[in-house]
Formats: structure tokens, sequence, C-alpha cells
């Protein structure tokens, strides 16, 4: 037999031994029989036990409280499965997780609060970063650029081969997407203006609505120009300007949130991306989310939105069924998904409208500035007369930077980058390459754009403008034959109007609220219905609207 040895302590008797190890008393006596007494202390006595005996139990003086069953994530945001989403019929499902669509699941989110609504959320893209690429401390300007141009991510779209026009000269460009949770918002310059009013006359939305939508988004996107504001380069920079005949030269509007973390309240994200519309939403109520997952068609029944077909990275096809449909899935993609769910109105696909690009760089000398150099984030804004933007910024590469210090040097460049507004028309246009799939048999996308006569006088015209401005701080530029080279079309990530809203459904393929023509419980609301661009930078404007496009599904659905 397999015993076990105990070691008597203070004040033990073999039949409290017996007790606390749940075994008899007279087995211990005939296993022990040198104790003849069951009832005598034996501390320090060696006490042999059967093998069978169980360890003593405790007596807590309290309950045990019960462990919950405990779901562990596997990811910093909480996802669902395409197969539990295929169960479920959702009041709203969002494709895309970019501004557009990240500002729609917030303010939809905002305004049901905790009520029964069940809203979904379909993602082509992976988790790719937690936040805004410039939040990253790993990254510097170099190693951020390398990152977002991973064609992982940055999926080229060609353009075709040739076209020809009365007005048009086609050059060589090419045009992308960044597909990701977050997209684009993980990479953009943050840069929030509004639309100068001459735009927004091309509108149809009444100025006092879309004045109030824009500082909706400006507050939940903390927009402000406190950026470079009071830093010695910024206001000797700034001065120049207003002397020499820019006096509308301000401090840049970003989506930067420059509060500091108080009382457990958390500021760490400057960085404005869609993650955090996605994290608003989320804290507040239940949303199902699914990365990975490329919307293919809208179902339609009876003229109405039924619900999306969703591929999963295996390939599988998830019907996932919806009363209210959001296409948000960008310039180039939610075209792509109408025109292969065979909506086809006439402007869908057409109108494509990007920014003109034009860089340089100028220099200026460290001996005309204070010690405290600082930064500098200047905009020269778009206006009636004016149309295009532009985007000072410096010193050098300096301008966010995490880790470093700044080097002390004799000069410093001063970049200057502009974009020009480019005129809406038909024959601009992405459409279906149905002679090549992409690896989910999908068919491919084309697009057709080029410059009118319109276009490339603005480009002229930001040229000179840009040498002016750089004349005008001391920060000559070098030019050849008196022209700055400009980008390639779609180079500048301002791609919009290939579901521009409208009343007509011959000239657009949305209505002022972002609804399809002809399709009831079917909404866009991305960069793709902006009807007009001047040289603004799109992302704020498109904010405003989705916002207002998700206040109109609340007012119809209550």
């Amino acid at each position: 037999m397999c015993l076990r040895i105990y070691v008597a302590g203070y004040g033990d008797t073999l039949r409290s031994i017996a007790s606390k190890h749940e075994t008899d008393v007279h087995a211990l006596l005939a296993l022990n029989s040198r104790i003849t007494d069951p009832d005598q202390w034996i501390d320090g006595t060696h006490v042999r036990l059967p093998a069978r005996a169980n360890a003593p139990r405790r007596q807590l003086p309290l309950p045990l409280c019960p462990v919950p069953d405990t779901e562990y994530p596997e990811h910093w945001i909480p996802l669902t499965s395409l197969e539990d989403m295929a169960q479920t019929e959702y009041d709203v499902l969002i494709v895309g997780t970019g501004a557009g669509g990240g500002a729609a699941v917030w303010r939809l989110s905002e305004q049901w609060g905790e009520n029964e609504k069940r809203i979904g959320v379909v993602e082509a893209g992976d988790l790719v970063l937690p936040t805004h690429g410039q939040n990253i401390p790993t990254f510097n300007t170099a190693r951020f650029e390398q990152f977002w141009h991973n064609p992982l991510f940055l999926k080229k779209i060609p353009i075709a081969g040739s076209f020809s026009g009365p007005e048009a000269s086609l050059v060589d460009g090419y045009f992308s997407e960044f597909i990701a949770l977050g997209g684009q918002s993980l990479i953009w310059a943050t840069t929030s203006p509004r639309m100068d009013d001459s735009v927004l006359l091309h509108f149809p939305v009444p100025a006092q609505e879309m004045a109030r939508y824009y500082d909706i988004a400006e507050q939940t996107m903390s927009v402000n120009a406190m950026y470079a504001r009071e830093s010695q380069l910024q206001d000797i920079l700034l001065h120049r300007l207003e002397k020499q005949g820019f006096p509308d030269a301000a401090d840049l509007p970003m989506a930067v949130d420059l509060n500091r973390s108080d009382y457990g309240l958390v500021h760490s994200n400057v960085f404005f991306s869609s993650l955090h519309f996605l994290a608003m939403a989320m804290n507040r109520r239940q949303i199902d989310l699914a990365v990975n997952a490329r919307a293919v068609r809208v179902e339609v029944e009876k003229e109405r939105a039924v619900g999306v077909q969703v591929m999963s990275a295996d390939k599988q096809l998830h019907l996932i069924k919806a009363k209210t449909v959001i296409l948000a899935a960008g310039t180039f993609e939610t075209p792509r998904i109408l025109l292969s769910s065979d909506i086809e109105g006439r402007a869908i696909g057409h109108y494509l409208v990007h920014h003109s690009m034009l860089s340089a760089a100028g220099t200026v000398s460290r001996k005309e500035f204070p010690e405290n150099l600082g930064v500098a984030g200047i905009l020269i804004p778009s206006a009636n007369s004016r149309p295009y933007q532009i985007k000072i910024q410096g010193p050098g590469s300096y301008f966010w930077y995490q880790f470093k210090e700044v080097p002390l040097r004799e000069h410093w460049d001063i970049y200057l980058h502009a974009t020009g507004q480019v005129q809406p028309r038909y024959e601009n246009r992405v459409m279906l390459d149905r002679s090549k799939t992409d690896e989910f048999g999908l068919p491919g996308l084309l697009v057709q754009f080029s410059y009118s006569r319109e276009d490339t006088a603005v480009i002229l015209q930001m040229s000179q403008g840009i040498q002016y401005a750089a004349s005008a701080m001391k920060t000559a530029v070098t030019v050849n034959g008196g022209k700055l080279p400009y980008g390639f079309p779609g180079q500048e990530f301002h791609s919009m109007g290939t579901c521009r809203m409208g009343f007509d459904p011959d000239t657009s393929g949305t209505d002022p609220y972002g609804r399809v023509h002809g399709v009831s419980g079917l909404y866009v609301a991305d960069n793709s219905i902006l009807p007009a661009s001047g040289g603004t930078s799109p992302t704020l404007t498109t904010v405003a609207l989705a916002i207002r496009t998700a206040d109109d599904i609340v007012e119809k659905m209550d």
C-alpha cells in the first residue's frame, strides 16, 4: 500500500488529523501502532496516511464569487464573423470604414444611443494600423511613406490606354485606393478647410444646413488651427505673405487633438483618423464589424435594397441582410459595387474629379529667424478668384516627428503644395474592366481621365501662385522655363464625383441626401458624392455630408 507522511502540528491528535484528512481514526490507529491514544497530543510526530486520503479542507469565512464566463478578444477592436452577421438582419449596414463610413456609423450611434437598432459594418481591408500612422512612435516621415506605399494596402487602378476629346490632352497617371480598416484616413494629412462658398453653390444643399454640418464635423474631429500658431517660423512667414499680396493666408486648419490628458481622460492620438469614429461608436453601443469582407453586390428586390453579398477572405459568399445600406467604399469601389449590382444610372462612375497637384520647395536662412524656430503650417485657401489652395509646411521633414532632435542648420526647406480645381466632365470616369478579374473573381477597374483646357489653365495659375507665394516668403523656388512640373493625375488622394449628388438622375448618381436614384434604402457616403471640388481638401466636406446622410436615415426610421 502506498502511504503518505504527515507531520503533526501543535495540538494535533490522531483524531483531529483523521478529521482534517477525511479518513477513519481506526484506520490511522492501525497504520500508526505506536500511537495508542487517538486523543493524545502528537505534535512533531510523523503520521502515516493512506494514499487515498484527501488534502485538508480549509473553511473560508466568506463564499467564493462565481467566475464569469469570459470571451477573450484576439484584436484591438471587436470583430464579428461574416457567418454570424449573415444570421442577423441589420437596420443599417455600412460598407467601408473610411472618413465617410466612419462618420455615418458614429452619427447613427450617437443619435440612437443604446436602442434596439442593429448596425453592421463590413470592410474589405484588414487591421493595418490601430491609429493614424503619424501617431505611431516608430514612424518617421520616410518610414511612414514607405509603409503606406506598400502594394499590400495601396492598390493601383490602371488608366485607359487612350482617350481623346476636343478639349482634352491625355497624360500618364495613376489612381489608387488604400484598402484597410480606416481607409485613407490612416494616412491623410488631416488638412480640414471648409469649401469656398463659390464651390458650395454647386452643392444641392442649403448653405445654412451645410454650415451646421461643418460645425458638427469640426467639433467631432477636433479641427482647429492651433498646430503651428505662434511659432516664430509661422508668424514671420505669415507676416511676409500678408504684406506681399496674400491677406487671406492663415494658420492651417487640421484635425488634431492638442488637448492634454487630464483626470483620466486620455488624449494620446493627436492626428485624427476614422478609427476615432469607430471607437466613439463602439464605446456607446453594440456594432458588428467584419474585416477582410469584400462587398460584391447590393441585393435589390422591388427597387429596394435588402442586403449586400459579401465575400470572405477564403472566397465564401455571404448575404448580409439589411433594411438600409450605406456604401462608403470610396470613389472607385462604390461605383464598382453599384455597376456590379446592375444599378446603372447614367451618371454612376462618371464625372470623375481629382485635384491637379504641384509641389515645390524653397529655402529660408536660419539667420533670419529667432532661436526658437518652431514649425510652419499655413493655408492659402481656394477662392472664387483662386481655383486652387496652397499648403505651406516646414521646416524640412520636421512638421511632425517623434523622438528626434531637430538639427541646427544654416538653411531649411519650406514646402509648398498646391491642389487645383478640375472640372467635372462626363467623359472622365471609372468603369468595369470585364476582361480582367481580381483574386476574388470580380471584374477589375479602369480609369478614363484627361485634363481639359480649363484644367491645364488652372495648373498654370498654380505654378505662378506657388512662385508668388514663395517669393513673398523669401523662399524662392527653382523653376524650369518659368513652370513647375505637376503631379500625375491621381497622385493626389483627392478623387471624387463618381456618384455625385444632385436632383437630375441623368447628371447625378444620388439625391441631395446621398440616396441612390431609383433604389430605396440605398445611400452613398464617401468622396464620390461631391459634385464639385474647387481646390479644397475634401475630407471635412465628406464627413459633414455623411453625418447629414445619417441624420436623414434616423429621421426616416424613427
